[in-house]
This record gives structure tokens, C-alpha cells and sequence, in this order.
């Protein structure tokens, strides 16, 4: 549910200029797409209409059937590939797979990824401006779901022009997005894609994201909300983050990198709360990062948004929801997943096969974690690559 890097590398401070390399989309520029128009929310509240920032690689070709839509995760947002400037420290966080020559393969596809509803990242949500009181909406801001989200991309890529979608792909919550993507708008979408994802969340992933909102909400600095652009809870976010990135990894990613082994400045004298192994600090720069490019009321929004996702609820069981749908479907779970484990993603493709639809599911042997989907994987490239490109549908493999 993190689009960080899970085990990420040092960033070389001598490195002032990185020229994009030979399979990298180069520089981009993110754009806005301002819809206009009242927007009614699931809820029933209404804003007089919404921005959405995304970035697009690639072209769109004559019958407008080459897009291929990258919903991102909970902390993720429109800056999937590629540099904003040469100076960047890394690129955007599905590079890796994004690019000419890429299992995305932006010489084929016109890639698409919008900073969704209620986010923080140039899109619109608690942190953009109420136009009827002149300050950010903050708690006042209407409860987004997973719907009104998809809904709201729907209006950009009608906006950019696109007919129908060669496909769309997503991991964590951006599975959610796809799936439900692919549901309501079932002769829009031609493959689906899922990875690392769930048709409902568990109890226990549900207690991590109130303990989150909690760590947030207890900050005095939250003031119900209501605080400055460059103020408010960010001891509570911070320690918000620590704790989720933690379910992010798996256990035996996080000794490989970590184990025990405690900092060089560490003090000698054992009886102290500073800084002692370098898995507090490691965890502590990721909350630290975090604040700086987050907003708190943002996480309280799209982590209520994931908990309310619940496909069984909202359609009846899972196989109603994949009933309607046209797309092809590929679910990828993975072993070392312990937030989504791969057993909630076999569910998906079971499901959909039960409902008559073409599904397939692989499992990828990782001891990464949850953010397995993010990370470098000649595996799943290659399992991206085929479903994209093959002609004929995927035959489901019970064995992997």
C-alpha cells in the first residue's frame, strides 16, 4: 500500500544530474485535468468540481485503444516513470517497469497515471482550497471511496480522448481501483491486471489503518483537522507511516537489511530511548520523508476509502462483482504478502473463474513482502509482458 521503494537504495549525494537511461520515458511534466462540473460523492455530498494531476507516456494511436491506466497505491500518485528533472534522486516509483522496451512498453501503449480523488499530490482533497470558505477543506472535505475514485479517473481518460483501454493495472489499493474499474465500466476495459490486493480487507489490516488515523488524530497538532499547509500532525503522521510501512515488508526482508545491527553514533549506555539500531532510524527517516510529501487528513480519507472497499458487500459476493465484467484477468499474489496474503488474491481469480470470466493467477516465490509488486523482478516483467501482448487469454494454472 506504499509506493516507496521497500528495501531502497542510498541516494549518491554526488549524482547532481542523472540523464534518464536508454529505456526511461526521460523528463516529463505532470499536467491538471479540471472537471468542471458539480461532483456527487457516493456519499451524497457534492463539490462544484474537481482537478485531477496525472502524467501520460507515450501516444494514443488513431483508434484510441493503445491506454493502458496505472492506478497507484495509498501513499502512491501520478509520477509513475520517469524524471521531473534531472537533478531527481530517483525516478517514479514503477520506472522499473515502465518505459520503451519496458514489459510497459511505452512504444506500444499510452500510459496513464492520475493522482486520485482525495489525495495530496496536486489532485483534489482535504488540502485544496473549499471555494465557499476560501480555506482547505480539511474534515469538511466529503468521504471518498474507492468508487468516487474511479469514477473521477473515468472523466480524465474520456477527457484525453481514449475510446477504450487496452488495459489496467494496479497494486495494493490499486488493484481495488482496477477491479472496480473494470466492474462498473465492463466494455471499457480489456485486460485486468491486480497484483498484491484483496476484494475486501481483513480485520487486521483494517486495526493497522486505525491505529494509523489514531496516531494522527491524538496529535494535538491535527486540531480536527483544521491546521496549516506546512503545519499540523506530523509527529502523529510520521509515526502513522512507521508503523505501516512495517506492514509493507516481510520479516525476513527486514533482517537481511537490518538484523540487529545497531548504529555507529549509538550510544554505549543501553538505558536510553535515542536512536540504538538501525532499523529505528531506517523507519524513522521513512516517517520523516513521509510528512514532507503527505497530507495527514489525506491518509485519514484513503485509508477509511480502503477499509469501506468490500466487493462481497457492495455486489452481493465476489462473483456478482466479477460477473458483469468483459476483461480478461490476471490476480498476482505473492508468497512473503503477509498484508494481503496470496490466498485473498487466488480468492479474486477463483472467483471470477466461478462467474465464468477469464481469469488466471500466478504466485510469486518473494521474500519481500507486501511491496513485492514494487521492487525489481525479471519474473513478474515478464509475467506484465506476456499478459499484455499475448493474443490469446491466459489458462489458469492451479499449480503455481
Amino acid at each position: 500500500m506504499t509506493d516507496d521503494l521497500a528495501v531502497a537504495p542510498a541516494p549518491d549525494p554526488a549524482a547532481s544530474a542523472r540523464p534518464p537511461a536508454a529505456d526511461d520515458v526521460g523528463i516529463v511534466a505532470p499536467k491538471d485535468f479540471v472537471f468542471a462540473q458539480p461532483f456527487t460523492f457516493k456519499s451524497g455530498q457534492v463539490i462544484p468540481g474537481f482537478t485531477l494531476r496525472y502524467e501520460t507516456y507515450g501516444a494514443l494511436n488513431a483508434t484510441r485503444d493503445n491506454a493502458i491506466l496505472i492506478c497507484h497505491a495509498l501513499s502512491g500518485d501520478h509520477h509513475c516513470a520517469g524524471w521531473h528533472t534531472p537533478q531527481d534522486r530517483k525516478p517514479g516509483w514503477w520506472n522499473n517497469l515502465i518505459g520503451p522496451g519496458k514489459a510497459v512498453d511505452t512504444r506500444r501503449y499510452f500510459v496513464v497515471c492520475a493522482n486520485v480523488l482525495g489525495g495530496c499530490q496536486g489532485s483534489t482533497g482535504p488540502s485544496s482550497i473549499n471555494p465557499e470558505t476560501g480555506r482547505p477543506y480539511g474534515i469538511l472535505f466529503p468521504f471518498v471511496t474507492i468508487r468516487d475514485m474511479v469514477r473521477a479517473q473515468k472523466r480524465l481518460l474520456e477527457h484525453l480522448g481514449v475510446a477504450e483501454l487496452h488495459a489496467i493495472i494496479g497494486g495494493s489499493m490499486g488493484g481495488m481501483l482496477a477491479m472496480l474499474t473494470a466492474i462498473e465500466y465492463p466494455h471499457f476495459v480489456r485486460r485486468l491486471l491486480a497484483m498484491a490486493t484483496t476484494g475486501r480487507e481483513s480485520a487486521q489490516a483494517i486495526a493497522f489503518n486505525e491505529v494509523g488515523r489514531q496516531a494522527i488524530m491524538q496529535d494535538p497538532a491535527w486540531n480536527r483537522g483544521d491546521y496549516p499547509k506546512d503545519g499540523g500532525p506530523r509527529v502523529g503522521l510520521a509515526i502513522a507511516r512507521m508503523m505501516a510501512h512495517i506492514t509493507y515488508v516481510s520479516d525476513a526482508s527486514m533482517d537481511r537489511k537490518f538484523g540487529r545491527r545497531k548504529k555507529e553514533s549509538a550510544p554505549n549506555d543501553a538505558y536510553t530511548f535515542d536512536v540504538q539500531f538501525e532499523v529505528e532510524s531506517y523507519l524513522r527517516h521513512q516517517g520523516q520523508s513521509f510528512i514532507n510529501r503527505f497530507d495527514a487528513n489525506s491518509y485519514l480519507y484513503i485509508t477509511r476509502a480502503l477499509d469501506q472497499f468490500d466487493l462481497a458487500q457492495a455486489y452481493g459476493s465476489v462473483e456478482a462483482a466479477f460477473g458483469a465484467i468483459e476483461a480478461e484477468m490476471l490476480v498476482v499474489g505473492f508468497t512473503s504478502d503477509w498484508l494481503f496474503p496470496p490466498e485473498q488474491n487466488r480468492e479474486l481469480a477463483l472467483a471470477a473463474l466461478r462467474a465464468g470470466r477469464r481469469a488466471s493467477y500466478a504466485e510469486l516465490d518473494t521474500d519481500l513482502g507486501h511491496d513485492s509488486f514494487l521492487l525489481e523482478s525479471e519474473e513478474l516483467y515478464g509475467l506484465v509482458r506476456g499478459f499484455l501482448e499475448r493474443e490469446q487469454p491466459f489458462a489458469f494454472d492451479y499449480s503455481i
